[in-house]
């Protein structure tokens, strides 16, 4: 289990949801993924978003897959995992962290999803706490990840 956040490229003329709702209905779970195809400008955008990455945060893993294109964090504050298709992009970040830790993760994380955001137009957000990745505040989600991480802890384990 993740904590999840959601970047997307608006279509033009319709809101967030209004483009995830159609996402949504377009997306058919028994179907196989779609092969990745990214435009020359997605894949432009790409390499953008491993060369900041990897210049602003440090380093990083980066894979290609048949479906996507992947970049891990390496080292502390903790793993975050990047997956990008060109119209959309997920950041995950395991329930492992509490406290100062979980803070330190997520302004990785939201560091990331603005990096993103600056590269490509995507637009992210945040539904764990229902904010806006460009305007909302990392120490919201620490809290919210720091909470889930230590109940699966005290519960789970």
């Amino acid at each position: 289990m993740t904590y999840d956040i959601m970047l997307v490229r608006v279509q033009p003329g319709l809101t967030l949801q209004e483009t995830l709702d159609r996402l949504n209905a377009e997306f058919d779970p028994d179907a196989d993924l779609p092969l990745l195809r990214l435009t020359d400008a997605q894949r432009a955008e790409w390499d953008r978003i491993l060369d900041r990455v990897s210049r602003e945060i440090g380093s990083v893993e980066s894979e290609e897959y048949r479906h996507g294109l992947t970049l891990e964090t390496v080292g502390p504050p903790g793993r975050v995992q990047l997956d990008y298709c060109g119209d959309t992009a997920n950041i995950e970040v395991a329930y492992r962290r509490w406290g100062p830790a979980a803070l330190a993760v997520m302004e990785l994380a939201y560091r990331i999803a603005h990096i993103v955001e600056e590269e490509t137009g995507l637009t992210g957000h945040d539904f764990e706490v229902g904010q806006p990745t460009r305007t909302g505040n990392p120490v919201k989600a620490a809290a919210r990840l720091s909470g889930v991480s230590d109940w699966a802890q005290q519960h789970l384990s």
